[in-house]
């Protein structure tokens, strides 16, 4: 079965109010449970994304869980980006002028490593560096927190899948309490998502995306978070994606993105989301406290 590297958004409203769950939407209502709060790229409204220095932001705000994204060097190293590009990041047209379009798989993790990662964010970020992902789970796994992590654009690295799975085991991560209490895997690309869940059937899964009520049933399979933008999803649609049972034979979670402002916050946690993905963790985890929503039992 192939699934699409990107589920279309059109047509994933469509129908929901036969969907609906209008008891458990009440009831979600009546007893809110405060979402997760989750420091996307570290808090990156406060640190240069996808660095330590982020890393260390969101542990200092006392936020758990942090999202990062991972790629992979042209001598086959992994590191932590969001582009698949360096320049918006880092100073590498400086650097390397005559190299456009600057892709991460043209240059090899030493050339990665001279890169300054922290000028174009704040001066006071100078010589901040693109971070492996060993040192990256060095600083997560230091500060005691929790890591969604994104394999990026997969597609343009055959075999990242176990490359990754390999690295998470060498850094004590796919052991029983990591596995159930501390990762998630999550990815655009649904091939690559079930690719991680056949290699590894005991870990957490997302699909980051907002796929047809219609398609849910086979993205249930292999996965446990259906992990959506907010701007494409209502309460129907949420309710709709907790009806299914994932691949660990509990209700689909939604993790929602990229949701930096108190007033969304609020109402996406009124749809009863089970995680917010945020820059700005304070502003979302202190807009859910003031509002009411409880912390949810261990």
């Amino acid at each position: 079965m192939h699934i699409r590297p990107a589920a279309a958004t059109a047509g994933a409203l469509v129908g929901l109010t036969a969907f609906c769950l209008p008891a458990a939407a009440a009831q979600a209502a009546d007893h809110p449970h405060r979402p997760v709060t989750v420091a996307h790229r570290g808090a990156s409204a406060y640190a240069p994304e996808n660095t330590v220095a982020a890393v260390d932001a969101a542990h200092r705000m006392g936020v758990a869980w942090v999202e990062n994204d991972v790629q992979r060097t042209k001598d086959g190293k992994l590191i932590v980006m969001h582009d698949t590009t360096l320049n918006r990041t880092t100073n590498v047209e400086e650097l390397y002028p005559d190299r456009a379009p600057w892709k991460i798989s043209d240059f090899t993790l030493g050339e990665i490593e001279k890169l300054d990662a922290g000028s174009w964010f704040d001066a006071k970020f100078k010589g901040e560096r693109v971070p492996t992902l060993e040192r990256y789970m060095d600083a997560v796994s230091h500060n005691d927190q929790k890591l969604l992590m994104e394999l990026k654009s997969p597609e343009l690295y055959p075999g990242i899948e176990a490359q990754i799975l390999r690295q998470l085991k060498e850094e004590g991560w796919l052991d029983r309490q990591h596995v159930k209490h501390r990762l998630v895997l999550q990815s655009f690309n649904g091939d690559s998502v079930k690719k991680v869940h056949e290699l590894r059937p005991a870990l957490k899964t997302g699909f980051l995306g907002t796929p047809a009520i219609a398609d849910l049933p086979k993205y249930a399979k292999f996965t446990d978070q259906i992990n959506p933008s907010y701007k494409t999803i209502d309460m129907a649609y949420v309710s709709a994606v907790h009806a299914f049972q994932g691949a660990h034979g509990r209700p689909l979670e939604v993790y929602t993105w990229t949701v930096n402002d108190a007033p969304t916050a609020k109402k996406v946690a009124s749809w009863g989301v089970d995680g917010i993905i945020t820059n700005a963790p304070d502003v979302v985890r202190n807009a859910l406290k003031d509002s009411g929503f409880l912390v949810p039992a261990a």
